[in-house]
């Protein structure tokens, strides 16, 4: 039954005969209606653009459907062709390919498309609010269709999810390259965007959405495990978290890990949440224990956990704003501060179009005020943030220690105060007035190599699961025996030992049979070996694809992100990103990806991402050892040359045990010798 659903979903555009169109799951969570302000000609083009797919014969029918969606949603999903199956991972020998690599493709694709997974799965949403893996579900059929037809000298090549084609390659290339938003600098605005996106001719993809490589929610467990952890060890001293108290907002598909990663640390860990299918979603899920929608008994509980040291996750329906303004109540009445450490996780990137909702109006209200009224919608969302950023203030003069994720969160916040003419110290340039946690924290762990390494089991077997995990766990003991690891980076490798011992039973795995750990150059090339000798001996029953987040040592060039603590003037630099992924490519990545846009937002940063097939072949073997080795060092390289001294020391550490690498290290600059010369 399986095979037949597959080879269904590898045949091409179901055409004859049309499938019936059922329209949208009036039972599940949808993206926020788009505002595209499209002129009558552009409309018309938009339509034509999705005609393109499709016969002639077809496009009278078709037509009049895709104008109602583009002027309902602001975006021709083309819900008519919505597979009518069960969307998930299946293991990798089901698929009706020529080539495993294709067939690893596949399942990641549907990996991210899965329910139980995506975010808005009917819109081809994987996470974010807006991250797409396809633009329409015409480009779904077409390139589950390719795919299947690609061999190992072929290369499928993916523009803004639309799959321009199979070429002619070599066995050496990728067997796919994927560019997601890639719009000349001048027009990569916001608004620009919504253009393009309802014409279909360009597509914001996130990070590990556009590029198949979204694992669900673990991965951002586990990075936000790590970051509340190292944030704790700096402002506190201590690694335990016990009677503390950590808030933040958003339990949507990154967000949602907040709760989970702070309550395995033993918090108190509050999470606001608008909209009760997303939270109520969390819940059955188990990754937030309890749920509260009044907000005084909510200040009470937060009040008794704290007291009696109670390890909790709480849920509030309703606006952080709310939660915010409640604890500055609290204090000035009491004098006691309830909140030791504070975020944000909503998808401030887009903040007028469902990323963030304003205090002021309910959820309902907001969606429908979105999409009618988006001027004033836009200065309540500014005056929400505002408000926010006053009463976070307030409490940061009494000790909270707040910081911002990496979600554009202060950076919207600024320009929320520029549109009301008023000053504001959040944000100068790149430097927060609260810390962003690449800037104090996660930053220098990146500089030392450490970051999101990622594998998939593609026989979607618990067992194999299981052995990788046991893998990772035996090359870390054996590094930490090593006499001469430094002590920072042995901190980071008991971390995650830790981690990977106990991760099974963290029950993490949405999708997908996947793990995360953070690990440098050293430990992903170790484990990646290591996996692939377990796939070529025969004790894994398939192959492992191994991957990343783009937000890692190498990926990612952003201001507000990734490379936010860069302060040799190049943070608004974009080459680190586009070499990783013409260099991954080069050196045998079965497919590599570049994106505009992800986490913090169209026009803020570039991607480059990748997926590597562990085939079990020897070949593979020397690809993992030239590719891993780039793809970290690569980003390493380039945070010394800023001046980071963790990094400095990291790649010249590396040039003693990496054959050919010969890297150009900087010179030590006194400021006293700059300032007498000027």
């Amino acid at each position: 039954m399986v095979n037949e659903i597959l080879k269904k979903i590898c045949s091409g555009l179901p055409l004859d005969p049309l499938p019936e169109n059922l329209g949208r799951n009036p039972n599940i969570a949808h993206a926020a209606k788009r505002v595209a302000n499209l002129s009558k000609s552009e409309k018309q083009q938009a339509i034509s653009n999705a005609l393109r797919y499709f016969p002639t014969h077809l496009h009278k029918i078709l037509a009049r459907e895709f104008a109602d969606e583009l002027e309902q949603y602001g975006h021709i999903y083309m819900y008519r062709f919505l597979p009518r199956i069960s969307m998930k991972a299946y293991p990798v020998g089901q698929y009706p390919c020529k080539t495993v690599k294709a067939a690893a493709m596949m399942l990641m694709i549907m990996n991210n498309l899965d329910p139980q997974v995506a975010q808005f799965p009917e819109e081809l949403i994987t996470y974010g609010g807006n991250g797409q893996v396809f633009s329409n579900w015409a480009q779904f059929w077409l390139v589950m269709n390719y795919l299947s037809e690609l061999d190992d000298e072929q290369t499928l090549v993916m523009y803004s999810g639309h799959p321009l084609g199979l070429f002619p390659s070599s066995p050496s290339s990728p067997r796919c390259v994927i560019t997601n938003g890639m719009v000349i600098p001048n027009y990569s605005s916001k608004e620009d965007y919504e253009k393009y996106f309802a014409l279909g001719v360009s597509m914001y993809g996130q990070m590990t959405a556009g590029s198949y490589c979204y694992i669900g929610p673990q991965g951002i467990v586990h990075g936000t495990y790590l970051t509340v952890l190292n944030i704790f060890r700096k402002y506190f001293g201590s690694n335990d978290l016990r009677g503390r108290v950590f808030l933040s907002s958003g339990l949507g598909g990154m967000s949602g890990a907040q709760a989970k990663a702070g309550y395995l640390l033993d918090s108190i860990t509050v999470i606001a949440e608008v909209s009760e299918e997303a939270l109520m979603k969390r819940h059955r899920q188990g990754w937030v224990l309890e749920v509260i929608k009044n907000i005084k008994e909510l200040i009470n509980r937060i009040a008794y956990c704290k007291r009696e040291k109670v390890a909790t996750s709480i849920a509030y329906h309703g606006n952080i704003v709310d939660i915010w303004e409640a604890l500055v109540e609290h204090q000035d009445q009491t004098g006691e501060l309830l909140v030791d450490l504070g975020s944000d996780q909503t998808s401030c990137h887009n903040p007028y179009l469902g990323g963030y909702f304003p205090v002021q109006l309910s959820y309902e209200e907001s969606l429908k005020m979105m999409h009618e009224h988006p001027k004033d919608f836009k200065l309540l969302v500014q005056e929400s943030l505002r408000r926010q950023y006053h009463a976070i203030d307030k409490l940061g003069h009494k000790g909270l220690v707040f910081w911002d994720y990496g979600n554009a969160f202060l950076l919207e916040v600024s320009r929320a105060f520029q549109q009301d003419n008023q000053k504001s110290d959040a944000l100068s340039r790149t430097k927060f007035k609260y810390p962003s946690y690449m800037q104090d924290v996660m930053g220098d762990i990146f500089s030392l190599g450490f970051g999101p390494f990622r594998w998939i089991c593609t026989s979607c077997d618990d067992d194999d699961l299981r052995m990788t995990d046991k893998a990772a766990q035996e090359v870390f003991e054996q590094t930490l025996k090593s006499s001469d690891l430094p002590e920072k980076v042995r901190h980071q490798y008991e971390d995650n030992l830790k981690w990977i011992k106990e991760a099974e039973s963290y029950q993490l795995v949405v999708g997908s049979k996947a793990r995360i750990l953070y690990a440098d150059q050293l430990g992903r090339c170790n484990v990646s070996l290591a996996m692939n000798k377990m796939v070529r001996d025969g004790i894994l029953k398939g192959p492992v694809v191994i991957s990343r987040d783009h937000h890692d040592v190498s990926g990612t060039d952003s201001p507000f992100r990734e490379t936010s603590n860069i302060y040799d003037g190049s943070a608004f630099t974009a080459d680190m990103a586009v070499q990783n992924f013409i260099g991954d490519g080069i050196r045998g990545a079965t497919w590599v990806s570049l994106h505009n846009g992800g986490g913090v937002g169209w026009g803020e940063v570039m991607n480059g991402g990748f997926g590597l097939v562990l085939d079990g072949s020897e070949q593979t073997d020397k690809i993992v050892k030239s590719m891993v080795n780039w793809d970290v060092l690569n980003g390493v390289a380039r945070r010394s040359w800023s001046g980071n001294q963790n990094a400095k020391e990291t790649i010249v550490r590396a040039m003693n045990f990496v054959d050919g690498l010969k890297v150009t290290v900087p010179v030590q600059i006194e400021d006293e010798t700059i300032l007498n010369n000027l």
